[in-house]
């Protein structure tokens, strides 16, 4: 008898044990997440500099936030901008249409371009719109990879590639990032991805991202089903961005494979969702991408609200008004 409920003990010990580093891991795991969150959503928090930015004001609304050394180097062009006043640096009221705008600005972005200012060495050639609000016409366009210095919102697609087996057991497919990308290299991806250009839909840009990145056939990535947006703003040492991600769902048929299409990614994996889960704590994520994966777990009911005390956080992180 003593014999038996010392071996209870020794049982109840490990046992206990046990539980506890599960619930040390899922502790560790959730502070992982929220510093993550608080990373890309830095220019809300104290000691950020949104309290000395100027406002970017386009045709009386406001479009962005320019940081105090680009408002500086900004005089320079008294024609295309005017004096900070007001707390905002606004574009000259002469220049009153799309095209007036957007010419004189990418001049002075050409001009900034010889200045080795970090975020210029990354042109792109990419046009990205310029307006308050998603839903409003664009007022201007501006090179992508200078939307940061004139904290421009910018917009993207990202889409869930996943599969789920005959017992219900939910995978996703990520992407591995080329290691020649310009941001992010070799960082784990979500499967298909890209920016929203302007003049180009949401949904024709997933179906251009689906055919170049994966290989995935029009028929197929046309039945992605839209189900959320992903928004933070964060700021660095190359500006201030305000971004927002178009998210869809993607469920593909069990077999199917993407495959590599124009060089953006090295390689493909099938992942079971809690292994994804546990990757999306450590340093081999690209983070708004991360953020996404995040969104997924939260709509499949991966992470619960009895079971993740951050639950409201990570909402909240997630769907910031930019």
């Amino acid at each position: 008898m003593k014999v038996d409920f010392q071996v209870d003990l020794v049982h109840s010990a490990k046992t206990n044990m046990n539980a506890c580093a599960v619930l040390l891991k899922m502790a560790a795991w959730s502070e992982k997440i929220l510093q993550l969150l608080r990373r890309m959503n830095n220019f809300y928090l104290p000691g950020s500099s949104r309290s000395s930015c100027f406002r970017f004001e386009v045709d009386g609304s406001q479009v962005g936030w320019v940081p105090p050394h680009v408002a500086s180097l900004l005089k320079r062009h008294p024609q295309v901008f005017s004096p900070p006043q007001g707390g905002a640096v606004r574009l000259c009221p002469s220049l009153d249409s799309y095209e007036s705008r957007s010419e004189a600005v990418d001049a002075v972005l050409q001009s900034l371009r010889q200045e080795d200012i970090s975020c210029l060495r990354g042109w792109r050639d990419e046009r990205y719109s310029v307006m308050p609000r998603f839903s409003d016409a664009p007022l201007m366009w501006m090179e992508r990879a200078a939307t940061s210095l004139f904290g421009v919102k910018r917009y993207g697609v990202h889409i869930n590639g996943y599969t789920v087996g005959d017992g219900g057991e939910v995978s996703m497919w990520l992407a591995r990032r080329s290691r020649t990308k310009q941001t992010y290299p070799g960082l784990l991806d979500n499967m298909a991805a890209g920016g929203l250009a302007a003049g180009v839909g949401i949904r024709n840009t997933l179906i251009k991202e689906c055919e170049e990145e994966a290989r995935i056939p029009a028929d197929i990535a046309a039945t992605a089903r839209p189900v959320s947006t992903v928004s933070y703003t964060y700021e660095d040492e190359e500006g201030v961005f305000p971004e927002s991600q178009f998210v869809f769902d993607l469920q593909l048929p069990v077999g199917f494979r993407p495959s590599i299409g124009d060089g953006e990614v090295q390689d493909f994996y099938l992942l079971p969702i809690e292994e994804v889960k546990d990757l999306l704590a450590g340093d081999d994520f690209k983070p708004n991408s991360a953020m996404v994966v995040l969104d997924f777990l939260i709509r499949h009911s991966i992470i619960e609200p009895d079971a993740e005390p951050f639950y409201q956080d990570f909402l909240t992180g997630l769907h910031q008004t930019l």
